[in-house]
């Protein structure tokens, strides 16, 4: 292993300057201020909500304003004005990321981020300045949600959009890609998941609360059953629930998903809810409950306000339990050296691929052109246009 660098870095000093690799890190972004919530609701109603709910477009704007009025009373009342510390955090793992790989790489690499609805990192601004620094080659890297392939293929269609809107000539700038999808099902993040909730409740709760007592729930970014055939990740988060699960177990019995759900009507929702999980387990003698979000590597306002909120709730309800909220693994040093570990072997594979020569300018003629090749398929591969695949089965 130690010999690596240095034979990498021979190799490329022979070739081109500009063969260097941008590593887009994506997340969700938070507003701060609560005027531009409204806005934020409308884009996150337009990428998210338009892939399960049965809403048409021209609903979107009055229902984000809808929401901002709800989320207002929520804002201001509860949490006197509260300011996500989401994109604080989001930026340090971009440092932290960012500096671990270039002890590898050197400045051969950079790490950029990018917010799905913040301005001024949203995908196309963030892209444009990646183009102009002179990098030509791009990881893709969603790091907020650790589910979903349906979350992250949001930021692969907001990249896809930018790239289109940012195309020169008739070569295309990127000469290389990759993507990292998720790391539910990383060993690593698994046993750092399992450490943290084990060392929360050796220094909180043994003292008063036996092993079979302290209840765990562990929780995962909210999936709604049916999404017009688009994977929604439940595959992959609870895979990652039970191989944290698993490590805890033994230890402790009492564990159980808590999933955070958007409770929008007319969708079918991940179950168990985080408060259904904790009625549960208390019920089944719990007398402390530890909240660990597992499916969330950022602080947001779902595992800060909504949690506290259900915790707020379960209070009043059940007085006699004690409660422990507990954070993301956010900035944590080995989270970041994890994260960076992940992107080594992709930022290896764009240094040493074929330099890729995409000419944009073809794909219509392309498209036209099979077109008249293949009429014999038109049966087949079309039916998926009009939205007949929802009978197909494809939900989990």
């Amino acid at each position: 292993m130690v010999a690596t660098p240095e034979k990498v870095q021979q190799t490329f000093n022979a070739s081109s300057g500009n063969d260097r690799v941008a590593v887009l890190l994506m997340g969700y972004g938070e507003v701060e201020s609560y005027e531009d919530f409204a806005n934020y609701n409308e884009q996150a109603l337009n990428l998210l909500t338009a892939k399960f709910a049965p809403v048409p477009t021209w609903l979107y704007p009055p229902l984000a304003k809808l929401l901002a009025i709800f989320d207002l009373h929520e804002w201001s009342h509860q949490h006197g004005n509260f300011i996500s510390p989401h994109n604080a955090i989001f930026e340090q793992q971009r440092a932290g990321i960012e500096k671990n790989l270039q002890e590898k790489w050197g400045d051969r690499v950079k790490v950029f981020k990018a917010f799905n609805f913040c301005a001024p990192f949203l995908p196309s601004q963030v892209l444009a300045e990646i183009k102009a620094e002179g990098f030509d080659k791009l990881l893709i890297y969603p790091l907020l949600v650790v589910d979903s392939i349906f979350t992250s293929g949001i930021a692969v269609e907001q990249v896809n959009n930018a790239l289109a809107q940012l195309v020169d000539g008739s070569e295309h700038w990127v000469k290389g890609q990759r993507y990292i999808p998720s790391f539910y099902n990383e060993p690593a993040y698994i046993d750092l998941l399992a450490q943290m909730v084990e060392e929360k409740i050796a220094r909180d709760l043994t003292v008063a609360h036996l092993p079979s007592q302290t209840g765990i729930v562990l929780m995962n970014h909210g999936c709604p059953h049916k999404a017009k055939g688009f994977t929604s990740g439940i595959t992959e988060s609870q895979a990652l629930y039970d191989k944290v699960r698993d490590k805890l177990i033994n230890k402790y019995p009492l564990i159980s998903v808590g999933w955070l759900n958007h409770d929008t009507p007319l969708i079918e929702w991940t179950q168990p809810d985080a408060n259904q999980a904790s009625e549960n387990l208390i019920q089944l003698g719990a007398t402390a409950l530890v909240y660990m979000p597992i499916g969330f590597a950022t602080e947001n306002h779902e595992t800060l306000l909504d949690v506290d909120h259900i915790i707020h709730g379960l209070r009043r309800r059940h007085p006699e339990v004690t409660y422990v909220q507990m954070k993301c693994v956010n900035d944590n040093p080995e989270f970041l050296k994890m994260a960076a570990e992940w992107a080594n072997p992709q930022i290896e594979a764009l240094f040493s691929e074929q330099a890729l020569v995409v000419n944009p300018q073809l794909a219509a003629a392309q498209a036209h052109h099979h077109d008249h090749d293949h009429d014999h398929h038109h049966d087949h591969g079309h039916h998926h246009d009009h939205g007949h695949h929802h009978d197909h089965g494809h939900h989990h």
